[in-house]
């Protein structure tokens, strides 16, 4: 389970946050960064039990809906950070089961906000849209905490290309209110929708024209051809 919380310093978030359970620290960014601590005040929390995510928010204060939980180290005394569990469940969410779901009528959703879940970005698109089935947030495929993306699947054409058309959504929730981009969810496993593989060997193809009028797949070889 992945832990959030608003903290300015680097080695003091280990410290003070050890008493729960053995954890690993990490922000977006932080190998390539090389940063001491989380350059925009947030990091993620790991730990490697339940049971200690369990005791930490035990051990919060609610205000208002938020947990915060008071730290203290040798610069900061008592500064209360907030704290957002993350649930792996709240990476799915299957609004409308009986659709089958097409990978051709999917979004990709960039700049999520992280504590935005997959049942929350659903509703919005469904509101904007209409028709979604499914909805997902992107995590780190080991750490499994939120990557700031999502994507999100209709059930008809029609809703598909009203979302990519509009390029750009605005995502209201609760406290969240962030302008977002959105464009096709792009295959690596698709065969060129112009020669469907006859002509490059069954190879997939790597090329998608993106506009709302074409929104098919080219192999490249074929692409020359026709130039």
């Amino acid at each position: 389970m992945n832990l959030l919380t608003e903290f300015p310093v680097s080695d003091e978030i280990t410290a003070s946050f050890r008493r729960f359970g053995h954890l690993f620290v990490d922000w977006p960014h932080k190998a390539e960064s090389k940063s001491y601590f989380p350059p925009k005040g947030y990091a993620f929390l790991l730990f490697q039990d339940e049971s200690s995510v369990q005791a930490l928010i035990d051990a919060c204060i609610q205000e208002d809906g938020k947990l915060y939980l008071c730290v203290s180290s040798p610069t900061i005394k008592d500064k209360p950070v907030q704290i957002r569990p993350w649930n792996l469940n709240d990476s799915d969410f299957v609004m409308d089961g009986s659709q089958p779901l097409d990978p051709r009528k999917t979004i990709f959703v960039g700049g999520v906000p992280r504590p935005l879940r997959a049942v929350e970005l659903a509703m919005i698109m469904d509101r904007l849209y209409g028709g979604v089935c499914y909805a997902g947030i992107d995590t780190d495929p080991e750490l499994k905490y939120p990557k700031g993306a999502g994507r999100v699947a209709f059930s008809n054409q029609q809703s598909y290309i009203a979302a990519i058309s509009a390029r750009f959504v605005q995502l209201q929730h609760g406290e969240i209110d962030k302008r977002v981009e959105v464009k096709p969810y792009v295959l690596d496993d698709q065969l060129c929708d112009e020669c469907q593989g006859t002509r490059c060997g069954g190879k997939f193809a790597p090329f998608f024209c993106a506009n709302v009028t074409c929104l098919q797949y080219y192999y490249m070889m074929f692409m020359q051809s026709t130039q």
